[in-house]
């Protein structure tokens, strides 16, 4: 079952981003904090880079494709968040192009931005919240011994970024690029080392 301890460890890196991303809006919406932008873009590059590029492949290959051998139980929910998945990319985009906005002083891009990342967390807690209570009951339910290899071996190769793990063949490191983001982040959301830096 390591497979699954690795994945909601992953879904709450992802939940710790998606909060400190909103204290960050609200601080910078009364006026106690101001914009830092390459921490702002360095956080929606981590919501790219980790959840949909590494996160989401592997649900898909050792979660979702596992249990469809077994069962067509959950069937219609399996479905849709595959779906959820394909469009991944459109939901980071629309991220993307509402800090950039933001960054280049567009008007209304500061709530622009935070409409946009609302939508985003939103659907994110969602998502979240359907895969750990539709779909881990089901794998516990049906996945074999064989299953359990395939699945462990499969999510064993990519850690949570908390930890500081990553394989070799791994293009970006998630450890350091998490730790670089909490040390920029202002206090008490991070250490409040800022501002972001690149590199």
């Amino acid at each position: 079952m390591e497979a699954l301890r690795i994945m909601i460890d992953e879904h709450q890196s992802l939940a710790a981003i998606l909060h400190a991303i909103r204290l960050m809006l609200r601080d910078i919406g009364s006026g106690t904090l101001q914009p830092d932008m390459g921490l702002l873009r360095a956080m929606v590059h981590y919501l790219d880079a980790y959840p949909e590029k590494r996160h989401h492949p592997k649900e898909d290959q050792f979660i979702f494709a596992l249990l469809k051998q077994r069962t067509a139980e959950g069937a219609e929910a399996v479905a849709r968040l595959e779906e959820e998945h394909t469009h991944g990319n459109d939901r980071v985009k629309a991220l993307e192009v509402a800090v950039q906005n933001y960054a280049d002083g567009a008007p209304g891009g500061f709530q622009g931005f935070v409409d946009a990342f609302e939508a985003f967390a939103a659907f994110y807690r969602d998502h979240m919240m359907r895969e750990e209570r539709e779909i881990l009951p089901l794998v516990h339910k049906h996945f074999t011994a064989e299953d359990w290899a395939i699945a462990n071996a499969g999510f064993a190769g990519s850690v949570d970024p908390m930890t500081g793990t990553r394989t070799p063949a791994e293009p970006e490191d998630f450890a350091r690029i998490f730790s670089r983001l909490v040390a920029a982040a202002p206090e008490p959301i991070g250490l409040g080392a800022g501002p972001y830096k690149e590199g």
